[in-house]
This record gives C-alpha cells, structure tokens and sequence, in this order.
C-alpha cells in the first residue's frame, strides 16, 4: 500500500532580518494550540519596539510528491543481528526541563512503535528504555546512564539540557554508545572529542542565537539587556545573540547571570531594567515562571521581551491572561503538522508542548536506519553510518520508506519531522529552521514564521 508523505509545512521569506540567514515564514492555518494564532506585527512599546510582519516569497521546501511506503509492505531484512537494537533515553522527566520530557519521550515512543510495526530493526522488535534526566541540580543523570548502560543499550537519546549533557557525554561515548541529543544546543559539543559517537538533530545556538539578535534588531530595538542561565546552554546561546545583536547595530547595556537551582532573581532584574534595554531576553528554563512577573512589575511591556527554546512554553497556568501578549520567542525545528500532533497524542494524549518532539523522533529513526545500513546493533558501527543516511541518496521521510529502500540496496538522504536533516562529521546539523512564535492573550506561544539556516 503507498500512501503521500504529508511533508513539512510551506514555508515564505521574511524580511529585514538577513545577516548571514534566510529568513522563511510559514501560513498558519489556525491554532494549533488554541487562542488565537498571533498577530503579524506586535504594537508599538516603549523603547521603538514594532516587529515586522510576515511577507510572502519563495524558500527552501519539502517536495509534495514524496510517497510512502505502508508498514506491512516493507520487505523482510535479510540480516538478522544476534541481538535487538536497544535505544536508552536520558530525557528531564523533574527538574527545570520537565516541561520538555514528556514531547519528546512521546517522539521516542512514537518512532519505535512504527518501527516496530513495520517489522522493527535487523529482524528484531526495537526496545525502549527511558530513564530520567533531572537537571544539573541533582546526579540522576549519571545514575540513569549507568543503568542504561547496564541493559546493554546501543545508543542513548539524550540529555534535552546541555549543562546535563556535558556531565555524561564521556561516560556514554566513553562506553561506545550513540549519544543522541534531540535538544543540546550548546557549541561546545561541536568540538567536543567524542570518538564520532555525539549526534544531535537540534542546529547549535549559533543559529537560534543569529536568528534572534537579527529579529530583536529588526523590531526596531537599539538597545539589549540580557538574563541569563549561567550554564554552557544560557552563556553559548547569549554569546551568539550579543554577536548578532552588535553584527545588527544594536547594542548590550546590561547582561545579568543567575545559576541553576536559583530562585531569587528581583536583584538581576532590577539592574537590567535600570539600564533601560529596548528588548530584554530572557535565556532561561522554567525560572521564566519567576522571572515574567518580576519584569512586568518594574513596567516591562510584552512587547519587550523575547524568549528561547528553553522558556517558550504554555503559560496558561502560571500567569495572568494577556501578561505575554505580544512577546516573542525562538524554538529550533519546524512547526509540529496537525498530522504529527495527532500522532503523538495516540502516545501521549495529554500533550500540551511539542517542543523537540520531531527531533527526538528524528533521532530514533536515525540510529534505526543506521543500524540496518550497518547490519550491526554495536553502537560504533551505527555512529559510522549516521551521516551516510542523512545525505547524498534518495529522500525519504520516515522508517517504513527509507528502510525499504535501504533493504532494496539504495542509499538515501533521511529528512524528517524537524526538517532538513544532513549531519557534518562532528554529529551537527548542517542545516535546519528556527521556529518563531508570538504569545497570545491566554499566554500561549502561537507560531507565525520559520527562519531557515545553514551551519558551516
């Protein structure tokens, strides 16, 4: 049975933000999340802040005649692996990132059960095992991966937190397990020395940092000022804004750090906002839901304040209708289809975020392919082949397809739920887009453009 791809959403050109990025809107038709679904241009603020609206033009786009393969048609491997493929995943179940677990274990599980369902991996059912992140407060990480290590799993999906990745990334590359990362966004794993065995389908920050220093510049904003996460996520991610910020015109009056673990922040906000920024960006996990209110006190509009993937979230419950109104926000990956939001609430009805999903689904269709490519489950030949399958052969959008293709003895090129999928040697996305999205009156980030980049 063939079926047609439902592929990633159009996607146009914005304008005025070009400083070494094409910047790519997407028509939005309705709400994914309910409310309304943002409007084009933000009101006037104090400080000059007007945001441009979305214009139409061309861009990079998925091909509409892409089919697929139904799970029952795919054909039998002919290499069964002494043992089945094992996919550990280290993803924040508690701590600042919860809110991130739970699309992203729903990508995981998603991905495995159709896997599984169109005869699994090397003539085996593919195995979960998800074990909880937490955040650097805590050691649970290096707990979790020593667990999963002892269950013999051949790559890992994870850890969403950079500054938690940081902890195990030698004792699970160390071990010659896939270490998968659907969210790290810090640079320094782009020269981190992992044997070849660090991957991740989110772009470095050097993007979303470009993405959002050109845009704050673009709504008019002359002047910055900075709270930031003092971890290698918040500093990695602040380097690359100031940097697109000053490239723009635009200058820092005031950069204020606050550490993991932290719940006083009225000492860092007074100082930004007595420096009187034009925009404020607010680089943080869930101390946002501290952090909001305070700026709002001290007469910070909406307007003014621009957010990350780490804090770009549902606030619905946590602040007062229309407090966010207005604010923006970045989140690496493309807008979540309907298609795929439906799919993932087979696994997880409650779902209320889709942030990193796609790129965890991404990741396990990754290392599955790869393994059968290299008709081995040990975790350095799949390392080998990861960007083998992500460039240079025949597009395909999902397991089912692209296996079938492999098996009839075709190279492919994989692109999937989070875009463009191509990996450099050192595990990076060489391509990929920065979501952006516009908070309604119900405090809910609606999406209005997609921002398309490449890496070096």
């Amino acid at each position: 049975m063939i079926a047609r791809h439902e592929v990633v959403p159009r996607v146009a050109k914005l304008t005025a933000l070009g400083v070494g990025v094409a910047l790519l809107a997407t028509a939005c038709g309705g709400s994914p999340s309910g409310g309304s679904s943002g409007s084009s241009t933000s009101s006037a603020a104090a400080g000059g802040i007007s945001c441009p609206a979305p214009s139409s033009g061309g861009g990079p786009q998925a091909s509409g005649g892409a089919t697929t393969v139904a799970p029952s048609d795919v054909p039998k491997s002919s290499t069964t692996s002494p043992t089945p493929l094992k996919i550990g995943s280290l993803l924040p179940q508690t701590g600042a990132l919860a809110f991130l677990g739970p699309p992203e274990i729903a990508g995981v599980n998603l991905a495995v059960k159709q896997i599984n369902d169109a005869g699994g991996v090397l003539g085996h059912p593919v195995e979960a095992i998800h074990r909880d992140s937490g955040d650097t407060t805590t050691d649970i990480a290096t707990q979790s991966v020593t667990n999963l290590l002892g269950q013999g799993v051949s790559a890992i999906v994870g850890a969403a937190s950079s500054g938690v990745s940081q902890t195990v990334i030698n004792q699970i590359t160390g071990a010659g397990t896939v270490m998968f990362s659907p969210a790290n966004t810090s640079p320094v794993f782009s020269t981190w020395p992992a044997h070849g065995l660090y991957w991740r389908t989110a772009p470095s920050d050097v993007l979303q940092g470009r993405v959002l220093g050109n845009y704050m510049a673009s709504c008019g904003a002359q002047t910055l000022g900075l709270l930031v996460l003092n971890d290698a996520y918040g500093t990695g991610l602040r380097d690359n804004v100031v940097k697109a910020f000053q490239s723009a015109g635009g200058k820092v009056v005031d950069q204020e750090l606050f550490n993991e673990g932290d719940s006083q922040f009225s000492s860092q906000v007074d100082k930004v906002v007595a420096a009187k920024p034009d925009a404020i960006a607010v680089i943080s996990f869930d101390q946002a839901k501290q952090i909001i209110p305070l700026l709002t006190a001290k007469g910070i509009k909406p307007s003014q304040m621009f957010f990350v993937d780490g804090n770009t979230s549902d606030y619905s419950k946590d602040l007062k209708p229309g407090t966010l109104a207005g604010s923006r926000g970045t989140i690496p990956g493309t807008f979540a289809s309907d298609s795929f939001k439906a799919q993932l609430k087979t696994i997880d009805p409650s779902l209320k975020d889709y942030n990193y999903a796609g790129e965890s689904w991404d990741a396990v269709n990754l290392i599955a392919l790869a393994a059968e490519e290299a008709k081995s489950t040990k975790g350095t030949d799949i390392a080998k082949h990861l960007q083998d399958v992500s460039e240079g052969g025949q597009k395909c959008f999902d397991f089912a397809t692209c296996v079938t293709l492999l098996r009839q003895g075709k190279d492919i090129d994989y692109d999937g739920q989070s875009g463009p999928v191509s990996f450099a040697a050192n595990g990076d996305p060489t391509e990929a887009y920065i979501g952006l999205y516009e908070f309604d009156n119900n405090n809910v980030p609606q999406p209005i453009s997609q921002e398309y980049g490449k890496l070096s």
